[in-house]
């Protein structure tokens, strides 16, 4: 049988395509003009481009050295990637875009800044230091076709605190923050440390914690009692830094395709690794919600920004004591926030940073700046109150067909069974009624086979097949990753019954084996390792 992978039903894409273009010319057409008006980006973040609303989702992934953010990403995509090294000391120097393309390379940042469907060119204003250290890794890779992922450099430990980078780490991540869906901070359980340039780190993450998730990675490597006590640690320190009323949630894993340590708490490693892979698998689903609230949020901030500005010009004299004035207002801005709050009711929460803006505007000539001009601000309002609402519908829409619709990433993740493709998931309970006629030819698996035999029938198979429940059982002991076992049952199961005769088991036993040894799992199962029975009949299914 052939395994088909999910393709959007061209209905539910055009939705999603809809709402990105509406949301795309929304800006052009709404908010664009405010921002150059008010000079918003001198103050916050360049504009958007196209590639801004029409890239895939992306995920960051940072974390201090050594925590397993090489790793992690080379579990989600299952292959190494160019520029990819994993090690002890310091191993990723540098920023890399892991994204879809035909052929494998490495694009450099200075190109990348240029591109203009690459979602990359405001990043140019952070300089030569900083492009010298960006990349782009290309790759044919199916994960890649749905979502992209940036690595990025190790944090630096205190005692490496006094290194500099030359360029604003910090900021670097900050502009990411913004643009990605989803944020993976990752720590080792086994070495939590906090330092000078984490806590910065933190810092560029705020205001963005809806798109954090934080992971204890290598669980699996310290006892329950110890990771009850890293956990705890873990909590405390972050709710210091992450002032909110929600509590940060933290998942308990081993991000790696390797057979885990024994610990007491293996299962929970596995419940917890499952619910981090399907948050992922739905980013391309939410891409559109995601964008969206992006858009939302960032009209508030202009629309705060446009009322700091009007108010500092009307402040302002108009010949004399001009520079007096002007620094005695930067000092009054915690008053002046207060008072457009009160006056215009502005959220507070719609406001930016009060220490920063104060920095910023000490490099600005407040006699250029802008009135309130109500034609934009009528402009804005109808976007915030008519606009949007408007593209709820389409939205909804969109969310009704999630029910019936397979993640873009079901089994590129390797943790999850396409009902499409199996008749049932092979890790639940299912019939033994199901029989099949053995016939071998000689393959790669032959050889090996009477050994597999034995495990096979000790196994008690009910009319020559083994059920999920009894494969899972024994594959289990292999201290293999749920999700990588998942994967060699897919592979095995030729037929998609949902169950294993003796030559396909035997398939089983031959991946598990070489994936013990170390191997890469093929993606697909390539033609010498398909039992001879089943050759036939799968060639006629492709066909």
């Amino acid at each position: 049988m052939s395994i088909r992978r999910f393709r959007s039903s061209p209905k539910t894409l055009g939705d999603v395509n809809l709402v990105t273009e509406e949301l795309k010319n929304l800006y052009y057409k709404r908010l664009l003009p405010i921002e150059k008006y008010y000079s918003f980006h001198h103050f916050h973040s360049p504009s958007y481009e196209d590639a801004d609303f029409d890239n895939k989702p992306m995920v960051l992934v940072m974390g201090q050295y050594s925590t397993g953010k090489t790793t992690f990403i080379r579990y989600l995509v299952e292959q190494d990637f160019p520029g990819s090294r994993v090690g002890p000391e310091p191993t990723t120097d540098c920023f890399t875009a892991l994204m879809y393309g035909e052929t494998e390379g490495i694009i450099p940042g200075n190109a990348l800044t240029v591109d203009p469907k690459k979602p990359f060119r405001n990043l140019d204003p952070f300089g030569n230091t900083f492009l010298n250290r960006f990349q782009c890794a290309q790759m044919p890779n199916k994960v890649l076709e749905s979502i992209s992922i940036i690595d990025s450099p190790g944090i630096l430990t205190a005692a490496k605190r006094k290194l500099s980078r030359g360029y604003d780490f910090p900021a670097v991540l900050r502009w990411f923050a913004e643009r990605v869906d989803r944020i993976i901070l990752l720590f080792d359980a086994h070495k939590l440390e906090f330092s000078d340039e984490l806590t910065r780190a933190f810092g560029a993450l705020l205001g963005y914690e809806d798109k954090l998730r934080v992971v204890l990675n290598k669980a699996d490597r310290v006892d329950s009692q110890q990771l009850m006590r890293v956990y705890g640690a873990l909590m405390w320190s972050l709710g210091k830094v992450f002032r909110t009323p929600e509590i940060l949630r933290v998942y308990i894993g081993s991000f790696w395709s390797e057979p885990r340590q024994v610990c007491d708490h293996y299962q929970l490693i596995e419940l917890e690794e499952e619910d981090l892979l399907s948050d992922i698998r739905n980013l391309p689903r939410n891409a559109a919600v995601r964008k969206l609230n992006d858009l939302v949020k960032r009209a508030r901030l202009v629309r705060a920004h446009a009322h700091i500005i009007s108010y500092l010009k009307q402040e302002m004299p108009t010949i004399f004591c001009k520079e007096s004035k002007k620094h005695n207002l930067i000092y009054q801005l915690p008053v002046i926030f207060n008072k457009i709050q009160q006056q215009q009711r502005v959220p507070a929460g719609d406001f930016p940073d009060c220490t920063k803006m104060q920095e910023k505007l000490l490099g600005q000539d407040f006699s250029k700046f802008k009135t309130l001009k109500p034609s934009l601000m009528a402009s804005l309002d109808k976007l915030l109150s008519t606009d949007i609402a408007n593209l709820v519908p389409l939205l909804q829409q969109q969310e009704l067909r999630k029910k019936s619709l397979h993640g873009v990433l079901d089994g590129e993740f390797l943790g999850t069974f396409k009902r499409g493709d199996l008749k049932r998931d092979p890790f639940k309970e299912f019939r033994d009624d199901e029989s099949s006629e053995v016939d071998f030819d000689e393959w790669v698996v032959e050889k090996y086979k009477p050994k597999y035999d034995e495990i096979f029938y000790n196994l008690s198979p009910n009319e020559g097949k083994l059920s999920g429940t009894k494969v899972r059982e024994w594959m289990t002991s292999t201290l293999l990753p749920n999700s990588v076992l998942a994967h060699i049952w897919r592979l095995s199961d030729v037929d998609g019954d949902g169950m294993l005769d003796n030559e396909e088991f035997a398939l089983a036993v031959h991946l598990i084996e070489g994936k013990l040894e170390g191997y890469w799992l093929p993606r697909e199962l390539p033609s010498h390792l398909v039992p001879p029975t089943k050759r036939q009949s799968r060639a006629s299914d492709e066909e």
